[in-house]
Parts: C-alpha cells; sequence; structure tokens
C-alpha cells in the first residue's frame, strides 16, 4: 500500500500498489501517490540550478535515499534511459519515475511539479537579468552559479558512471565515447547507437566463449553517509 512507501522493506512492493489488490483498490493506491510524487519533484526543481544532469543528485536523494521508491539499480536503468530520449534528462526522468509509480496520471504529476516552479523562476529570471545583467555584482554572482553547476553535474557523472562501468568492456566504450565526443563532437545519437551495437555483439560473443557474462555491477551495501551528498541540502 501506499501509506508503506516510505518503509525499508521491499522497494517494489512498496512503492508500486501490489499486483493482489483489486484494480479499485490500485487505483486509490496510485491516486493517493500522485500528490506526493508532485511535492517531490515540485521541490527539486526551483533549487536546482543547471537544470537536466545538474538535477539528478537531487533526483536520487529524493526518490532513492529518501522516500526509498525506487531502488538504485532501478535508478540507473531510468536514468541510462531518460539520457537517452529526446528531450531534457531531468524531465525525462520525471516522466518515466512517475509513470513507474503511477501509470500515466503519476508521470503527469512529476512533469508538472517539475516545471511549473522552474518556469515561473525563470520567467523571473529572465525579466531581472533583463534589468540587472550590467551590473558587476550580478555578473559575478552568475560566473558562481556557473561553477556550481559543472559540480553538480560532475556529481551526477560520476555517480552513474560507478554503476554503469563494471568490467573491462563497459571501461574502454566509456573512454572511446567521450574521446569521440571531446575529438570530434559527434553527434551522441550515433555514439548511443553505436553503445547498443557493441553490447548486443559483446554479450553473445562472451556467452559462446564461455566467459561470465554480467550486465550490472554487482549490488552492494550503501552506508548512510554515502547518502550524505551536499546537493541535497541546497
Amino acid at each position: 500500500m501506499v501509506a508503506n512507501v516510505h518503509g525499508k522493506a521491499n522497494v517494489r512492493t512498496n512503492a508500486k500498489p501490489s499486483a493482489n489488490l483489486s484494480p479499485k483498490s490500485r487505483m486509490n493506491a496510485k491516486l493517493r501517490l500522485l500528490f506526493p510524487l508532485f511535492w517531490a519533484f515540485f521541490r527539486i526543481g526551483p533549487v536546482t540550478f543547471g537544470g537536466g544532469y545538474a538535477m539528478i543528485p537531487m533526483i536520487e536523494r529524493e526518490i532513492t535515499t529518501k522516500r526509498k521508491w525506487i531502488d538504485d539499480t532501478e535508478m540507473d536503468e531510468i536514468l541510462s534511459l531518460a539520457g537517452s530520449a529526446p528531450g531534457g534528462v531531468g524531465v525525462n526522468a520525471a516522466t518515466f519515475i512517475g509513470y513507474r509509480l503511477a501509470g500515466v496520471m503519476g508521470a503527469i504529476a512529476a512533469i508538472v511539479g517539475i516545471t511549473i516552479p522552474t518556469f515561473i523562476i525563470v520567467c523571473l529570471l529572465s525579466t531581472g537579468y533583463g534589468l540587472l545583467g550590467d551590473i558587476p555584482k550580478v555578473e559575478a554572482a552568475m560566473k558562481g552559479i556557473h561553477g556550481a553547476v559543472i559540480a553538480l553535474i560532475l556529481v551526477a557523472a560520476y555517480r552513474m558512471a560507478k554503476n554503469a562501468i563494471f568490467d573491462k568492456t563497459s571501461a574502454v566504450t566509456a573512454i572511446i565515447v567521450l574521446a569521440i565526443l571531446l575529438v570530434f563532437g559527434m553527434n551522441p545519437i550515433y555514439l548511443i547507437a553505436i553503445g547498443l551495437l557493441i553490447g548486443f555483439v559483446y554479450l553473445p560473443v562472451k556467452q559462446r566463449l564461455g566467459l561470465e557474462v554480467r550486465t550490472e555491477k554487482e549490488c552492494s551495501n550503501h552506508s548512510e553517509e554515502e547518502s550524505n551528498y551536499p546537493e541535497y541540502y541546497i
């Protein structure tokens, strides 16, 4: 039931209404989850400058660590899909998480929650910057925000890499793709397609050679200290 969503028991059972419930009960459980979904993403949007990948650490802390709606493995899969799909990765992640927890209405609640406050703030900032953008102190403040955004993106990249890079093949693929992006500036969609092709070829080859096949990093218990990221308290 949704009332147990904050518990530490089986994450998938608590986050998503049980299949053993009647259709009416499942619908009621999903409806009760709509406002918590909206409020969770409503809190994330206004305090995460830089958008996109800068939102990922905050989304992970709110959804996985604090509310325990989704476990780390499923969150990594959602973030990979969000980064591969067209559009902003933050909004994509909100959409996937909302749909995973409460269906289409959950996706709508998450999207509205993450976009409305950001839209209002951007409008206000645009008006203010147009009036005050030439003031030296305002320019200095914007430079500071740029540095903070870079730090948040690097934290997000590190967190994703810890789970996505789990053997030599994934490490070599990541290095090659990064080098191609930096040197040649190739369209990322082609690199995503190349990564998919490598995965399709790599697994059958290892199976035929009788080697151990792994598609994800081995699970490990995360300590409470690991969740104390500074970006969660912005």
